[in-house]
């Protein structure tokens, strides 16, 4: 129970690093969100759900979208945690951060921002893309050499 609270605690903490990080293409109508490639993490760990949200939250009280951003934004990105930590593959794993923070970080910014909902959805759906299948799918398969990061989960005995 308590390595599963660090783990989530960790998981918000390094995506609000991320972010941060990262800061220029984090936030705007069109995005690469590095900090997504850890919404793979939940495939393994689904403690990381809790902790993409919390992180996510607390990422986005920094852009520039104010409350909608806040709340969509993290609702999405939890919503896709857990759907991921749902998922068969890790290739699986990568799809409904794509899909959804595309439909509605992208929904969303297309109304804030008075850019076409057909150019604002593919541009986020294309940064999520990117971060997520790019670098993500080959960051984790590398990782699941390790453990730690095997689908199963670490031995206890």
């Amino acid at each position: 129970m308590v390595l599963r609270i660090v783990r989530a605690g960790l998981v918000a903490a390094l995506y609000v690093a991320l972010v941060l990080a990262f800061a220029p293409l984090s936030f705007g109508a069109v995005q690469f969100r590095v900090a997504e490639v850890l919404t793979l993490l939940p495939f393994f760990w689904p403690e990381a759900v809790w902790g993409l949200g919390v992180g996510c939250v607390l990422s986005n009280l920094f852009g520039g979208f104010g409350l909608v951003d806040v709340l969509f934004g993290s609702l999405a990105t939890l919503a896709a945690a857990w759907l991921s930590s749902r998922a068969r593959t890790l290739v699986g794993a990568a799809i409904p951060p794509v899909v959804v923070n595309g439909l509605v970080v992208g929904g969303y910014l297309s109304w804030l921002t008075q850019t076409p909902w057909y150019l604002s959805i593919p541009y986020v759906a294309l940064g999520e893309a990117g971060v997520c299948f790019a670098l993500g799918i080959p960051l984790f398969r590398w990782l699941g050499r390790f453990e730690v990061f095997r689908k199963e989960g670490p031995k206890t005995s």
